[in-house]
């Protein structure tokens, strides 16, 4: 999809979809979330590295584990290493997902979105359970 709208639109350009409900929207985002700490973005690829580097010795330490926190852990990793791609071969991110009421987003950062908030649901379920 990345390709295609790199190939078609030039950054800022919006192609209603469900027009008002959801464009394709190309944005570089050279922040973080929503396009914060811009002015930090040479840090962002070796704290990914060292962020999926945690992660997975925490999966391999915990040698299994549960199947949902493994599937949350995967997640993060994916869209980790999605966006670490694009900063490396760009620069920056691309974004393209644009609902209208939240910032324009991507695949990678949903998987990251997902996968957190699903890490945080098992490990409060970890706690109750105790």
């Amino acid at each position: 999809a990345k390709t295609l709208l790199l190939a078609r639109m030039s950054e800022g350009e919006s192609i209603p979809i469900l027009r008002n409900i959801f464009h394709n929207t190309l944005v570089f985002n050279k922040g973080i979330a929503f396009g914060l700490l811009k002015e930090f973005s040479s840090l962002f690829p070796p704290l990914t590295i060292l962020t999926v580097g945690l992660i997975l010795s925490y999966i391999i330490t915990r040698k299994g584990g549960h199947t949902l926190t493994n599937i949350s852990c995967g997640l993060i990793i994916g869209g980790a290493i999605g966006n670490l791609i694009d900063r490396i071969k760009l620069g920056y991110v691309i974004d393209f997902l644009d609902f209208r009421i939240w910032p324009v987003f991507n695949i990678a950062d949903s998987s990251i979105t997902i996968g957190a908030i699903l890490f945080a649901f098992t490990m409060i379920g970890r706690r109750t359970s105790r």
